[in-house]
């Protein structure tokens, strides 16, 4: 394993083959080595500056029946919301005075965001906050939308392809959703201008380590401006409630990897990986991760947006948030950003 590593720090692409050779051959022994070549990296283009996102759950409608989620359309369970154009607003404005500069605005596939609704609420962020990115998570849509929304003046889009394997994207999702169409939408946002961010779950039910090469192959075609990985928690209302986890432990490996295939990718230390270890977040940031993406959703519906069991921060108000992860950043040698954070083109 280790000259495939020197052939990736040397800026080489892997073969499917051979990135199914490195998970094979993983022996945790050497991760250490690994986490400090990829904060090398990290530090060769960002420093030690971790860039914040604040995170606004807009809406958890959504229309699809993913069978890993907490707010797939057949939950009878959850309690639904969506936030008014005022409430996201206020939002933006307590986010800004707490020195975010961008927004993160994510929700379900929900029918009732429509473009006519969409655009006049990015274009008066866009006149409010002209310094800030405005970043979506609003799943699949046209291309003639997302051109829309990004004429409007959002900049960065996110959009998990969630698996590269055909096969295992079927058992993740209802019937009516392909990978084929993931993958035209990520090229459609990539080609109209956005930044873009994909990833994937770590060990989400029928997930092989064959899977797992197919995403970093994907990754390295697609190069994607940002990746977002985190490991598979169950929430206890979806078909894989009792499903196992997946672990820490192969999500920080696997987000050292991404930062040495993809040197100057936005990487964030998830909400999911601080879910699952107390100290997620610090570890991805010791791992080669460089964005924390805290929650600026009013505390009232945090509840309400649970992907998974047991996520963290949804009792916090976002200074508090905030202040929580500067304390945890710096007790890693790092200090959070007020900037934008863009993605380094060279």
């Amino acid at each position: 394993m280790h000259e495939l590593i020197e052939k990736l720090c040397s800026g080489a692409e892997l073969t499917q083959s051979e990135w199914l050779r490195v998970l094979d051959e993983r022996r945790g022994a050497d991760d250490e080595e690994l986490f400090a070549r990829a904060r090398a990296v990290r530090e060769k283009y960002y420093g030690r500056e971790i860039f914040t996102r604040g995170l606004i759950e807009f809406t958890n409608y959504c229309k699809n029946d993913c069978r890993y989620c907490g707010i797939r359309r057949s939950s009878a369970a959850v309690h639904r919301y969506r936030l008014t154009e005022e409430e996201i607003l206020s939002c933006c404005e307590s986010g800004y005075a707490l020195g975010f500069r961008t927004f993160v605005l994510q929700g379900g596939e929900d029918p009732y965001w429509t473009d006519a609704r969409l655009v006049p609420l990015i274009e008066q962020m866009r006149r409010r906050w002209p310094d800030c990115a405005i970043t979506l998570s609003l799943g699949e849509r046209s291309r003639e939308s997302y051109e829309k929304l990004y004429a409007a003046g959002a900049n960065r889009y996110l959009l998990r392809h969630e698996t590269a394997d055909a096969e295992h994207y079927r058992l993740l999702h209802p019937p009516e959703m392909s990978f084929a169409n993931r993958r035209r939408c990520l090229r459609d946002l990539k080609d109209i201008g956005y930044q873009v961010g994909a990833g994937f779950m770590v060990g989400s039910p029928g997930q092989t380590n064959l899977c797992l090469a197919k995403d970093m192959v994907f990754l390295q075609e697609l190069k994607p401006h940002m990746v977002g990985i985190g490991p598979f928690i169950p929430q206890h209302d979806t078909p894989f409630a009792k499903e196992k986890a997946g672990t820490a432990e192969l999500t920080l490996f696997l987000l050292a990897l991404i930062r040495l295939m993809l040197p100057r990718v936005l990487l964030p230390a998830t909400t999911a990986l601080g879910t699952i270890d107390p100290r997620g977040r610090e570890k991805g940031i010791l791992a080669g991760a460089n964005v924390v993406m805290p929650n600026l959703s009013p505390v009232n519906v945090r509840g309400d947006y649970q992907l998974y069991d047991n996520k963290i921060c949804t009792g916090e108000e976002a200074a508090e948030c905030r202040g929580c992860l500067e304390r945890r950043i710096a007790s890693v040698g790092c200090t959070l950003s007020q900037s934008r954070g863009d993605f380094l083109e060279r």
